[in-house]
């Protein structure tokens, strides 16, 4: 029993947090938050369904890139760890192995932004990349498999994505 009123304490603790704006500590919660209508209300992508599917679904609807782009999104492909997949949204390109993401849901139901995902690929494609994990404050040591960058229309720079984040993520819970 003490042990559940830790962790409620602690939950509750987290929620009044600041997003996080490095590679530290993680953001706010969002209980029931998840990537795939956080994404779509923060860059107005018209997309559905689980964030493995964006990749296909995008084809002929936006432009699909090998290369990120501040305001695209990064489509991590379905695996036994991510059995929906993932999606991130680009906020900084730090360099051409390198990039800051805003996502929802990559520690459950928190915001975090400017997390650090680093390209693993032989070929430095984006196949394979490693994602910054909060918990631990450094880069996780799984590998995941991506499918490429969407951009939107109009995608958003990096100050604009910042400020539209926690509005995206309290839209997309009442999505």
């Amino acid at each position: 029993m003490t042990r559940l009123l830790v962790l409620l304490l602690a939950c509750s603790l987290a929620a009044c947090a600041g997003a996080s704006r490095g590679a530290g500590g993680g953001g706010p919660v969002y209980p029931g938050l998840s990537c795939v209508p956080f994404a779509r209300a923060l860059t107005g992508l018209a997309l559905s369904g689980d964030a493995a599917d964006w990749w296909e679904a995008a084809d002929g609807r936006y432009v699909r890139s090998s290369r990120p782009a501040v305001g695209s999104v990064l489509v991590l492909a379905r695996s036994s760890r991510l059995p929906h997949g993932h999606v991130a949204v680009v906020s900084r390109v730090i360099d051409r192995r390198r990039i800051s993401v805003i996502q929802a849901n990559w520690v459950p139901g928190e915001l975090d932004l400017d997390q650090l995902v680093v390209d693993v690929s032989v070929a430095n494609d984006w196949r394979a990349v490693r994602v910054w994990y909060p918990p631990v404050e450094k880069l996780g040591v799984h590998v995941y498999a991506a499918d490429g960058f969407i951009l939107p229309r109009a995608p958003l720079a990096h100050d604009l994505l910042a400020a539209r984040a926690e509005p995206a993520a309290r839209a997309a819970v009442g999505d």
